[in-house]
């Protein structure tokens, strides 16, 4: 007999005595739970990424920081019609909705490697589908029809409309992307409930793509005071009544994507294009309660875009790696090539690294939302054969009917009223260590390079300080890494704590 032979019911209480499969171990989860056509998308996303930096980002990305940094107005129109020539915004929206259908998974090594050549330009792209993760845990699924199929349509026409996610505020900041802590934000915003729709005023500020964007897609809250139990999402596109742009932040990097101001004056919002109401029926009738199901909301979407953040400075942190690379073996120093000098050796070791263990954690956080979050859905065996055996003119077909308020109530059944505080945990907290992780080691691979390279990194033509601007923004993007590891603790740490208080 075998020492360690147990039975099935010991075998499970060993598994569950310890860091939970579920807790610590996505990727081992991941190998029999996903789709066996998961990983052939996650090889087409990155091919594609990579055929797309060889033929358009490489060769003018240098001339187009230069260009960014001499005018922040500038702003990358061009480039933003020829990633829809490539039909790169609609590349993971599930067929269902018009898309192409490729696995989610393969978003996140995707947006490493656009990444990897320009931060700036590769926030186009990810902004966009921070868009779509923001308006898809509303699952009202009549305007996810309309405004995906509008995305899809629209890239096909050359002239993509791209969304965006519009939630801070001048006084606010970190506070309202945080449901914890909703009530304590200093909320300036205005929403008031009118005939037909809401009314809304104030300003928005950072909102990422907001003067690229067509489709906004806002968060507002019915009461200050309460604003946990009182979350509102909308609608909000270009030539809106009330709607205007303000200012363009300027920024040290990422310059490709803008920071700006977005004006709502009395902006009338029809009840047509909102999402989400917090008094709406399903909420309100939740066991789950509503100030529950408003966390998980705000959970599903920032577990799946901290995961991109930290795909973002992965690609920045492996540039910096490759840079110095290239840099040591051509450099000359004390008679011998700075390659061959072991200090040297040991930086480029723990750059190659700290690359290798971002990606993992990252790509872990990845594996966490396919199972956990938002998309696990789509990670299901069935729901995958289906959409991929339907042909596009079937679902052009069943376009109408998925609109119906019965497929809303299903989506919302399924997320929200079967959904556990465990799968809130473990995605979100996951998604917190990957971003404040990979976007603190990929500052420190910056910082690394432009240690080798001396005064040469700081020449623009070698891009080291460009790696060096651009990963800075990825410290405090989706929430700071404070806040960050603050969500760690509640998801991961403090819950087997009960007694534990937070954010005193």
């Amino acid at each position: 007999m075998k020492p360690w032979k147990f039975s099935r019911k010991e075998r499970a209480r060993l598994l569950n005595d310890g860091p939970k499969i579920q807790e610590a171990y996505n990727s081992l989860e991941c190998q029999h739970r996903l789709p066996k056509s998961a990983h052939k998308d996650v090889e087409t996303a990155i091919a594609i990424a990579r055929k797309f930096n060889n033929e358009v980002l490489r060769p003018m990305y240098l001339e187009r920081e230069l260009k960014h940094m001499e005018d922040h107005s500038f702003l990358s129109w061009d480039i933003l019609k020829i990633a829809g020539d490539w039909r790169l915004y609609s590349l993971f929206i599930p067929k269902l909705f018009g898309g192409q259908g490729l696995n989610f998974l393969g978003l996140y090594p995707f947006i490493e490697e656009i990444s990897s050549v320009c931060a700036g330009l590769g926030h186009i792209i990810f902004v966009h589908y921070l868009g779509i993760a923001t308006v898809f845990p509303s699952f009202n699924a009549g305007i996810l029809n309309k405004i995906l199929r509008d995305v899809a349509k629209s890239e096909k026409e050359g002239a993509p409309r791209l969304l965006d996610l519009v939630i801070t505020e001048p006084d606010a900041g970190t506070d309202v992307q945080e449901p914890l802590l909703f009530n304590k934000a200093r909320i300036g915003t205005d929403l008031k409930k009118v005939k037909g729709g809401y009314t809304l005023n104030g300003r928005k500020i950072f909102i990422s793509n907001g003067h690229l964007s067509y489709w906004h897609i806002v968060m507002f809250w019915a009461d200050k005071k309460n604003a946990a139990d009182t979350f509102i999402q909308m609608v909000v596109p270009n030539g809106s009544r009330g709607f205007s742009f303000g200012t363009l932040e300027k920024k040290m990097g990422n310059l490709g994507s803008t920071a700006s101001e977005l004006i709502f004056e009395d902006c009338f919002v029809p009840d047509s294009m909102v999402t989400l109401e917090c008094n709406d029926p399903h909420l309100v009738k939740s066991p789950k309660g509503v100030r529950w199901i408003i966390h998980s909301i705000v959970d599903f979407v920032v577990s799946s875009s901290r995961a991109g953040v930290g795909a973002i400075a992965t690609g920045v942190g492996r540039t910096s790696y490759e840079k110095a690379l290239e840099y040591a073996r051509k450099k000359t120093v004390d008679g011998d090539l700075l390659i061959n000098h072991q200090w040297a050796q040991i930086i480029l070791t723990d750059m190659y690294r700290n690359t290798a263990m971002s990606r993992l954690l990252y790509m872990e956080s990845a594996y966490a939302d396919m199972l956990s979050g938002l998309f696990k859905l789509l990670a299901k065996k069935p729901v995958d054969v289906f959409l991929r055996v339907m042909p596009e003119w079937y679902f052009s077909l069943i376009s109408p009917f998925i609109g119906l308020r019965l497929v809303t109530r299903l989506f919302r059944k399924y997320y929200f009223d079967w959904y556990t505080d465990e799968e809130r945990n473990v995605s979100s907290g996951w998604a917190s260590i990957a971003k404040y992780t990979c976007s603190d080691v990929g500052l420190v691979n910056a910082n690394l390079a432009l240690d080798i390279m001396g005064a040469d990194g700081l020449r623009h033509e070698f891009g080291a300080e460009k790696c060096f601007r651009d990963v800075k923004l990825q410290q405090i993007y989706e929430s700071t890494n404070q806040i960050n590891q603050m969500n760690t603790f509640y998801c991961l740490v403090g819950s087997a704590v009960p007694e534990v208080q937070y954010f005193k």
